[in-house]
C-alpha cells in the first residue's frame, strides 16, 4: 500500500507542475482537476491504510477509535 501511495504522490507532484508551468489556460485549468483528482487519491490511500491496519490490530493491539 505504501508504494501505491507514494506513485500517487508522484502523479501529485506531476500535476502540480502542469497546473503551475508557463503553459495556456486550457493546461491550467487540467493541471487543476489533475490535482485536484491526485489530492483525493492520495488522501483515501491512506484512509484505506490505516483501515486495514486497524482491522489487522488484535485487541492487544492498541485503542480503536
Amino acid at each position: 500500500m505504501a508504494a501505491t501511495n507514494a506513485i500517487s504522490g508522484i502523479s501529485l507532484v506531476g500535476s502540480l507542475v502542469a497546473a503551475g508551468g508557463p503553459y495556456s489556460q486550457t493546461s491550467h485549468i487540467l493541471g487543476m482537476v489533475a490535482v485536484t483528482a491526485a489530492s483525493i487519491n492520495v488522501v483515501g490511500g491512506f484512509l484505506i491504510t490505516d483501515r486495514m491496519l486497524r482491522m489487522f490490530s488484535g485487541k492487544t493491539g492498541g485503542p480503536k477509535p
